[in-house]
């Protein structure tokens, strides 16, 4: 069992913020909305592509050239004004319905909260100040600090190196098992936020496991506090 963590950090696309806006942007250029899921898995794959051959790029960039791609293929036109419009539905993404509370029971609980972002930083600030949560979170931390992208070890060792704490005081609260997995690899605690999907057993399992945002910052909390030195 591991400890309490001092500071939790949130993935924020999908975990924190729902990608569901971006199907009606998708839909307003000629796409279909369930192309969506196809979209953001090419990303993610032709990112951690290039990360694994030595070659970081932006996820604006990574993005772009997926959706370029993906309207090409179907036959759609794919004019910059196109990718500009889904692309920029990224800044108006939603937060889960769950987020302040778990991030208020994460704080009241004594954690830390700070962002752990694939994404652009700049980005991600606005997102959460348009949701209330800014005032939460002690640092957005992006992968462009170290160009790197999620799951590789030295982007969660910066985020906890960043946070000033060993990696086994911080947790990661993430809907991704890839991100879970990478998390738990580099010393991290991890708390899987399911909404229904089965992790998969070819990871490394996380240390909690919760069906919303909420019950993962519950069950964080449930883990044994770290005796303070010197205390009774």
């Amino acid at each position: 069992m591991k400890p309490r963590p001092a500071v939790v950090a949130f993935d924020i696309i999908e975990t924190v913020f729902s990608l569901e806006p971006l199907r009606g942007r998708l839909e307003a250029v000629g796409l279909r909305g369930d192309v969506l899921d196809v979209w953001f898995a090419q990303v993610l794959r032709d990112a951690f592509a290039l990360d694994a051959t030595g070659v970081y790029l932006p996820f604006r960039d990574v993005a772009a050239g997926c959706l370029e791609q993906l309207l090409v293929g179907h036959g759609v036109p794919a004019g910059q004004g196109h990718i500009d419009h889904v692309l920029a539905g990224f800044a108006e993404l939603p937060p889960h319905a769950d987020a302040m509370a778990a991030f208020r029971v994460l704080r009241e609980g004594g954690s830390r909260i700070v962002a752990l972002t694939n994404g652009n930083a700049q980005t991600t600030r606005g997102l959460l100040e348009r949701a209330g949560l800014l005032g939460l979170v002690e640092r957005v931390t992006s992968v462009e600090e170290i160009r790197h992208w999620k799951p590789r070890r030295e982007v969660y060792l910066h985020a906890a190196a960043s946070a000033q704490v060993e990696p086994s005081r911080m947790a990661l609260v993430a809907a991704h098992a890839w991100d879970i997995h990478g998390a738990g690899r580099a010393g991290l605690t991890t708390a899987f936020v399911s909404r229904g999907v089965p992790y998969p057993a070819t990871m490394q399992a996380p240390d909690v496991v919760g069906e919303t945002l909420l019950d993962a910052a519950h069950a964080l909390m449930r883990l044994a506090a770290v005796a303070t030195p010197g205390a009774d």
